[in-house]
């Protein structure tokens, strides 16, 4: 597309010349000879680039650019002066106007391409990058209400981890073993001390979460919020600032003070699990923290005082990673000043019965139906699993028996071991109601009920069993894939 240049002039001569000049270069081109005409057509044809004489009969044409300057909608078009007068002052006050550049008569051919087209290009430019500017700040403006919703549900934190507690039974953890016994007792030891953190360690799935909210439902801080944080999950570009807050302005996006984990755990606890994951300059600041209890948020110029207990966790063999230099020994001594091993759900069989049991009353409850029996023989496939995945496995597959009993006795062909099973059987596959189609590319019948639970029994298969995700998976609350498989 060809640009638009508006010629002004009062010579019907000059206009004309340019216009044999500019038009071969493949510019488009309109003209006016007095000052009125030159506005309205800049304000109705928006051309690219304007050529303005200065001296012409009553409105000149310094005062024309000062008017197209003052348009909002005609300001950032390109204004060249070109004129028979040459002294300095003119020049100046061409500049002062609101000009780009300055041509004096009788000009060159050449000179006035080159000049035509040099702005011409630099206009395209700044329009691009304005449009680039537009999408930056959208994109910060969206970034920026993702950080908001995030302090918002930080700072809802410590209500919803007071209900989780009531939920999960974490003040009395399910089971009487003796290495439950004994966690226990750790525990209740531990519940006291309302400074000192702790470093939990243990297999993933076997309830560290919990176990840390126990310790902070039962200290002083009990009170205070408790803020879960998974290393893993945060943006190692966004760690700093997410850690310890920033200040309006420090750097792009930071439209607004926020607050960090440690500012919004004050008078708490923070849970930082996958703590073995930490990027190695985090862990420096973080050992900061706990030796001295201050934070300096992204872009402030002094230090804050932060009361917070600090408890980790960790899947991971810290010592080995200290060993490969990834993880700080310092800040290993710091975290492990005590220490609680959660022990894995084969070390605690005979917990089994009770957190099966717990699991199905609690299913059950938020099924809307009575919490059914379990029979002895799935009790003792129970109890024969190898449980890898722990209690987190365990409470995937007491909530798949559930729907697949359909509020009958729990039997052995209800429980759902995904690890162990091998390939269902077609036979298996009308059996149990999570078992998917053959492919994920089989045709859905065209019948809307039955087509419906096909989709659910993909979605809780993908998802391993797990109704919540699979419910996230669909777009549906996880009461609905109830309905339909219970019907199934």
């Amino acid at each position: 597309m060809s640009d638009l240049v508006l010629i002004v002039d009062d010579q019907p001569a000059n206009l004309a010349v340019l216009s044999d000049l500019l038009e071969p270069a493949g510019h488009q081109i309109l003209s006016a000879t007095h000052a009125a005409d030159a506005l309205r057509i800049a304000r109705k044809a928006r051309p690219h680039l304007i050529l303005l004489d200065v001296v012409m009969p009553g409105t000149d044409g310094l005062a024309v650019c000062r008017e197209l300057k003052a348009d909002e909608t005609l300001r950032d078009i390109p204004v060249i002066f070109i004129t028979g007068r040459a002294d300095a002052a003119c020049r100046i006050e061409g500049f002062a106007a609101g000009g780009v550049d300055y041509i004096v008569k009788p000009f060159e051919a050449a000179e006035v391409l080159a000049r035509v087209r040099t702005h011409l290009d630099l206009a395209r430019t700044r329009r691009e990058l304005a449009g680039r500017l537009d999408d930056l700040r959208a994109e910060i403006a969206r970034r920026e209400a993702a950080e908001a919703a995030r302090q918002d549900a930080d700072q809802r934190l410590s209500v919803l981890s007071a209900r989780e507690a009531r939920k999960w039974n974490v003040a009395g953890l399910v089971g009487r073993s003796r290495a439950l016994t004994a966690l226990l007792r750790e525990v209740e030891r531990l519940q006291g001390f309302g400074r000192t953190g702790v470093l939990l360690t243990g297999e993933s799935g076997t309830g560290k979460e919990l176990v840390a909210r126990a310790l902070h439902s039962g200290s002083p801080r009990a009170q205070g919020p408790f803020i879960p944080v998974n290393c893993v999950a945060v943006p190692g570009e966004l760690m700093e600032s997410m850690f310890f807050g920033h200040l309006k302005g420090a750097f792009t996006g930071a439209t607004v003070d926020r607050k960090g984990f440690f500012e919004l755990a004050h008078g708490g606890t923070l849970f930082l699990d996958e703590i073995g994951d930490m990027p190695a300059a985090l862990q420096a600041k973080l050992l900061r923290v706990l030796e001295d209890g201050r934070i300096t948020p992204l872009g402030a110029s002094g230090e804050k005082q932060v009361d917070v207990r600090v408890i980790a966790a960790t899947n991971a063999h810290l010592e080995e990673k200290i060993a490969a230099g990834t993880f700080r020994q310092d800040l290993y001594f710091r975290l492990a000043r005590s220490f609680i091993r959660v022990p894995p759900l084969r070390e605690r069989p005979e917990d089994i019965p009770l957190l099966a049991a717990h699991f199905i009353a609690h299913f059950a409850t938020e099924m809307g139906r009575p919490a059914p029996a379990i029979s002895a023989a799935a009790l003792a496939a129970l109890a024969a699993h190898p449980w890898t995945g722990n209690i987190r496995e365990l409470r995937n597959v007491i909530e798949s028996a559930l729907i697949s009993s359909g509020g009958r006795t729990v039997m052995p062909h209800d429980l759902r071991f995904i690890a162990a099973l091998p390939s269902p059987s077609p036979a298996a596959s009308s059996a149990n109601p999570f078992v998917p189609p053959a492919t994920a590319d089989d045709a859905l019948p065209f019948n809307l009920d039955a087509a419906e639970r096909t989709l659910i029994r993909r979605a809780v298969a993908q998802a391993g069993g797990n109704i919540a995700e699979a419910a996230r998976l669909l777009g549906v609350h996880r009461t609905r894939i109830y309905r339909v498989l219970a019907e199934a």
